[in-house]
């Protein structure tokens, strides 16, 4: 995958940015002082998009230059490279999804008459794109329908880091596609599980609590349904340490969690709770028959063999 440079719609370019004028740049007499595909520097940025900036350009002149009329120089040089809208209507990427499930709420066992239907999945880019100067967007997403599906070497690193999201994906009784070769991966998902799960899991939690405590204090608010996910999260490590697998559906936590999600369980016994269940993690992992590390072996030898079949046309 390429190393693209990324813009938000709201970035504000800071000093210092080189950038190229889209149009040319006209001074006071009407005549152009600067063609189209001038390169200048950013001397001072405005607080929002609606202002203009101030750019110097290589004979020590200066204009004030909206947004819409500038380009980052980066940006620029790669061309339609970096268009990756381009790349999904061109090759139908959403056609190339190996495997599709469900996580969120529906899978967990947490859902109501409101809930979405998260999918997730897996796609495998054909090899010629891949190789391409356009190479191929890490992950594939489409908010209307809550759908995100990752290429293929993501997906697999991910699940190698001990993601949450994607060891769900391996683990949710929700599947509603799989081809050979994703099933081959379903086949083999012990080989993501390590006690790498400890370090991730866990670490999440407490960064999130503590940014939660904060918002307490400055706001007086608490998001519940995050409160909610991140118990779960934890009731889940201690599972995958103990037991070898990921637990998706909550079973028995089903109506503790539903209390904390509508607010009615006091903060304070969320926090006792959440306590108790990092002491219950810590005894686990010292337990934790799994792994180091996950299987690298393993998960290469079956990327490599990903790759050779994204040479066909058909999905393998």
């Amino acid at each position: 995958m390429s190393n693209r440079v990324h813009t938000s719609d709201n970035l504000i370019y800071s000093p210092g940015s080189q950038v190229v004028t889209r149009k040319p740049v006209q001074n006071s007499n009407g005549r152009i002082a600067h063609p189209a595909g001038a390169v200048g520097v950013v001397v001072r940025s405005p607080q929002d998009r609606a202002h203009a900036y101030r750019v110097r350009f290589p004979d020590g002149s200066e204009d004030a230059i909206h947004h819409d009329q500038l380009v980052l120089l980066a940006q620029y040089k790669e061309g339609e490279i970096n268009d990756a809208a381009q790349v999904l209507a061109e090759h139908g990427l959403f056609d190339r999804v190996i495997f599709r499930c469900v996580i969120g709420s529906r899978a967990y066992g947490l859902d109501d008459e409101n809930s979405d239907i998260d999918r997730r999945g897996i796609y495998l880019p054909p090899a010629d794109l891949h190789w391409s100067l356009y190479g191929v967007p890490e992950q594939l997403e489409n908010d209307a329908t809550q759908e995100a599906y990752w290429e293929f070497q993501k997906f697999v690193v991910l699940a190698l880091k001990a993601n949450p999201n994607v060891l769900e994906c391996l683990y949710t009784p929700l599947i509603e596609t799989a081809t050979p070769l994703a099933q081959e991966l379903l086949d083999r998902k012990e080989m993501f599980l390590s006690r790498l799960v400890y370090q991730t899991y866990n670490g999440y939690v407490m960064s999130q609590f503590k940014k939660m405590q904060a918002d307490i204090r400055n706001q007086g608010r608490v998001k519940w349904k995050h409160v909610m996910h991140l118990i779960r999260l934890l009731l889940s490590g201690i599972s995958v340490l103990r037991d070898g697998f990921v637990p998706v559906q909550v079973g028995n936590h089903r109506e503790a969690l539903l209390t904390i999600k509508s607010g009615e369980m006091p903060w304070d016994d969320v926090e006792r709770w959440r306590l108790s269940l990092h002491d219950e993690f810590n005894r686990a992992y010292e337990a934790t028959t799994l792994p180091e590390r996950p299987d690298y072996e393993q998960a290469n030898a079956l990327l490599i063999k990903a790759r050779r079949l994204a040479m066909k046309d058909e999905l393998p």
